[in-house]
């Protein structure tokens, strides 16, 4: 595998960087459909029980529990002529898009009361999704460290990744509803109002846009990256491996916990969009526009760093980040929960999403971190077994805004709600609180919790943490020495 003297320093060119961040935009393109579209087609369309998806969740996240890591360590042992992590990242993304699309495609099922066939079709998908996407993203995210141990490097590369990951979510959030009103079903309510049905055929076109979308920009990611990866560790998979990562690595612990409260904060909103536009305000497409001010904030969100990096500490920060984003659903809840504004609330929406924004970059920056932290009081570096825990918590947080929303759902009892003609669903004053309460209650709660975590547990950062970047970087130079020397 080409090296070149940039590629071991770590260093790298610009346009390196960007070449390595548009892989992140058809894995958040898939990710955004599963997490944001899922739940409301699922309960919609296919009109499956609220109480099912509550037990799959928690399922498929227990399989989760061993197959992440289990995929961490495969990559960590990988060695081919191709690199470590590209093969897997490419072959993930692809499996990933097949399984995305099925998941949107009905094969013949009917539109009536569900049978037995739906929901055995609908779990195996569900738990496939999570396993391809775990091939896909462990490998890929896994790479932040292996290019640099410099901090400030760290988080430029990841304020590109995350960059083009935002770009894929806001594609989804924007793009999706435009999309699946376009192919939807136009028609009036019960009071002469103008609205449009969301159709089966709408989210299998929408799924497969994404599917395509997610196999080319990994492709295109992956055609120029060049791997700068340490030897395999000798110890082959184990789960005592896993679990000695777990057990003597408590920063990785740490961060789990305060990134999963966070994540699920801001999931809870993408999970519960469409339910509120549809059965609160009660126009689906206005939720473009809500996204698209949320867009901006994103983008804006990623110039923080970079930019307060000159004034202050990463970990200032983070707590500044997490702040924000508390502030601004604070403000929703004022302008759009009380004083039903949506112009206000869209507002708010987008300091939420500044705040999200850098949030989600230091969290990949603070997890390579962690990873250099594992080596030094572990003796050697588990990169993919450490970045499989980014994936899990992740899906963790989509399991817990999942149980949450559905939960919500389930005591308001959503199933029971009347339908028009078309088959869409009548809210009752119950399911339209229980609504309200998951989109301005639940996420800023999850923020407050996030940051307590974090400003009393986390402790890499300061002095201690600039030890650990000197003797990591004094470890790669030995090794690299080693190597050349042996050649």
């Amino acid at each position: 595998m080409e090296q070149t003297a940039e590629n071991k320093s770590g260093a790298g060119k610009f346009i390196d960087k960007i070449w390595y961040g548009t892989g992140a935009i058809g894995l958040d393109l898939s990710y955004g459909m599963f997490n944001g579209k899922l739940s409301m087609y699922l309960t919609d369309v296919l009109r499956l029980k609220t109480g099912f998806l509550l037990w799959l969740t928690p399922l498929a996240r227990i399989w989760d529990g061993v197959n992440d890591p289990m995929m961490g360590s495969i990559v960590d042992h990988t060695n081919t002529k191709r690199g470590r992590y590209r093969p897997w990242v490419i072959a993930g993304a692809c499996m990933n898009a097949v399984i995305l699309f099925l998941l949107f495609f009905n094969p013949g099922f009917g539109a009536e009361e569900p049978g037995l066939g739906v929901y055995v079709y609908i779990a195996v998908m569900y738990i496939l999704w999570g396993m391809t996407n775990t091939t896909a993203d462990i490998p890929y995210w896994s790479m932040v460290p292996s290019f640099t141990t410099d901090p400030k490097e760290r988080s430029i590369l990841a304020t590109v990744a995350r960059t083009f990951s935002g770009l894929g979510q806001g594609l989804v959030q924007i793009g999706a509803p435009l999309l699946l009103d376009a192919l939807g079903v136009k028609g009036t309510d019960a009071l002469g109002q103008p609205k449009v049905d969301w159709t089966q055929r709408g989210y299998t076109v929408t799924a497969l846009i994404c599917a395509a979308a997610l196999v080319f920009f990994a492709l295109l990611s992956m055609s120029r990256v060049k791997e700068t990866v340490a030897p395999a560790p000798a110890e082959k998979f184990s789960f005592r491996r896993i679990f000695d990562v777990l057990r003597y690595n408590n920063q990785l612990r740490v961060f789990m916990l305060f990134a999963m409260l966070s994540n699920a904060g801001f999931y809870t909103t993408s999970g519960v969009v469409d339910y509120y536009f549809s059965v609160v305000v009660g126009e689906k497409s206005a939720q473009s526009a809500f996204n698209l001010f949320g867009a901006v904030g994103a983008i804006a969100g990623l110039g923080v760093i970079p930019v307060m990096l000159r004034f202050t500490s990463r970990r200032r920060i983070y707590q500044g980040s997490l702040a924000t984003a508390l502030v601004g659903y604070v403000l929703m809840f004022l302008s759009g929960g009380l004083l039903k504004n949506r112009l206000l609330m869209n507002l708010c929406y987008l300091l939420v999403q500044i705040g999200t924004a850098s949030m989600f970059v230091s969290q990949t920056v603070f997890l390579a971190d962690v990873v250099d932290y594992g080596e030094v009081i572990m003796g050697s570096r588990a990169e993919s077994v450490t970045f499989s825990m980014k994936g899990f918590l992740q899906k963790m947080a989509y399991t817990l805004q999942t149980i949450i929303l559905f939960s919500a759902l389930g005591i308001a009892k959503y199933n029971d709600c009347p339908r028009d003609a078309a088959g869409t669903v009548i809210p009752t004053p119950r399911v339209t609180t229980a609504v309200n309460l998951v989109m301005f209650a639940v996420p800023p709660v999850c923020f407050l919790l996030s940051l307590l975590v974090f400003s009393t547990r986390f402790r890499l950062h300061g002095a201690y943490m600039e030890d650990i970047t000197r003797r990591v970087s004094e470890a790669r130079e030995r090794r690299l020495k080693e190597a050349e020397g042996a050649t």
